[in-house]
């Protein structure tokens, strides 16, 4: 479809969030905040999901183990266009020093079974309060839209394990299938604001767990050692040599050694030594050549030392997040005009990843997914970075500007009057 109409305008006024809207999403936003879970344990933050979702009278559907899919469609029958506003649910195992006084005290279960902090240190409590709040938005203004609006409530973006839980479980064939998929973040920028990539937007990313097999030894007797712990480290140090060495300046790539783990006394050579990286690549086909210097250097360290060959567990994989270039253009319009221009701004790739891709790469439709500001310094040097125990997004502007955003990108295909904002991409 094409535009029927080039400057976008802003939202009506009855879709705005008037005070007792925006309470309620308030009182949402601290709820999820206090009551965190770990990637793909969210069972409470699920049935609270459907709780609401009950309250507004939209159907909805248990997807992926702890992922829910609310169906909105239209009460009057409307016909229109579907599309698809995805919100992840799930936290991290962090000890939250916020110093709020609705911060979290939880406690959760890593699958290994140690018992970890856990905070909402993302900014997915916030993403669930804003897809709640467009959603009752909707559902009490049905002249403003016509079709459906599925909204997806994905479990487990942190281990990339939610978005491919939901599609093995059917998400597509159990509910209506959208002509897009959209979505935001909130970001250590400044709150009030957008920024967006068109095309490859975040990173593919990749653990691996490596475990290097030696000869342990009596710490005096190291001639009688294969050494896995000077292997690995002779490894650890290879490895940077990818991204400075292999790697196109022009291109872009990470390679980290995120943990280390050998023996427990100082006097013994141990067995074994284990690390595990994660990398950051832009494209497939650089994953692919940096995934290949990484096996080749591991093996070969290995064989250098005189050591079995390691193995080498690939975990965590994320997909690309590639924005529809056009769609993007369109829905980033819309949401300027809202907005204010100068609060919508693009931006360059950036190296975090994420799973909301392979949402709408497993049915060919477009991707729009932007980010937003949730802080009053105007970046990262200046607010705290997502993943640490300081990060809290203001609550206001954050939440009211991310509900518009929402409301504004999902009316450019659902709009029920194709004058009065835009219908396609």
């Amino acid at each position: 479809m094409t535009d029927v109409r080039t400057a976008p305008a802003p939202l009506p006024a009855s879709l705005r969030l008037d005070e007792a809207l925006t309470q309620t999403l308030h009182e949402d936003y601290v709820h999820l905040h206090r009551n965190p879970e770990l990637s793909m344990q969210e069972h409470r933050t699920a049935a609270w999901i459907e709780a609401r979702l009950d309250e507004l009278g939209i159907e909805h559907e248990r997807v992926g183990g702890t992922g829910v899919v609310g169906i909105l469609r239209h009460p009057e029958g409307a016909e229109g266009r579907t599309v698809a506003y995805r919100a992840d649910s799930d936290a991290l195992p962090v000890k939250e020093d916020s110093g709020l006084d609705y911060a979290s005290t939880a406690r959760g279960t890593l699958p290994d079974g140690t018992e970890v902090p856990v905070m909402h240190a993302c900014g997915h409590d916030t993403h669930v309060a804003m897809g709640l709040s467009a959603a009752r938005v909707l559902a009490r203004h049905p002249e403003a839209w016509a079709g459906t609006v599925v909204f997806v409530f994905q479990p487990g973006e942190e281990t990339a394990a939610g978005a491919r839980a939901m599609l093995e479980d059917g998400l597509w064939d159990r509910v209506p299938r959208p002509e897009a998929v959209i979505g935001q973040h909130v970001m250590p920028a400044q709150a009030g604001t957008v920024t967006y990539v068109p095309g490859d937007a975040m990173s593919l990313a990749d653990s691996f767990k490596v475990v290097f097999t030696g000869k342990g030894a009596h710490g005096s007797m190291p001639d009688r050692s294969i050494d896995p712990i000077l292997l690995a480290s002779h490894a650890v140090t290879r490895l940077q040599g990818i991204v400075s060495r292999e790697v196109a300046p022009s291109d872009r790539a990470v390679v980290t050694v995120g943990t280390f783990h050998a023996g427990l006394k100082e006097n013994v050579i141990p067995d074994t030594a284990e690390i595990a990286l994660n990398v950051r690549t832009p494209t497939p086909e650089a994953r692919e050549k940096v995934s290949a210097a990484i096996h080749r250097i591991l093996t070969a360290e290995a064989l250098a030392s005189g050591a079995p060959e390691p193995v080498i567990q690939r975990y965590n994989s994320f997909p690309r997040t590639h924005n529809d270039v056009a769609a993007t253009g369109a829905v980033m319009a819309a949401l300027a005009a809202e907005l204010g221009e100068e609060n919508v701004t693009e931006t360059a790739p950036l190296m975090g990843s994420e799973d909301v891709g392979a949402l709408a790469d497993a049915l060919g439709v477009p991707l729009v997914y932007w980010f937003l500001g949730g802080f009053e310094g105007e970046g990262l040097a200046d607010n705290p970075a997502n993943h640490t125990p300081q990060f809290a997004p203001l609550m206001e502007p954050t939440l009211t500007t991310g509900v518009h955003a929402a409301l504004a990108g999902l009316l450019h295909f659902v709009a029920a009057d194709p004058g009065a904002g835009p219908v396609g991409a």
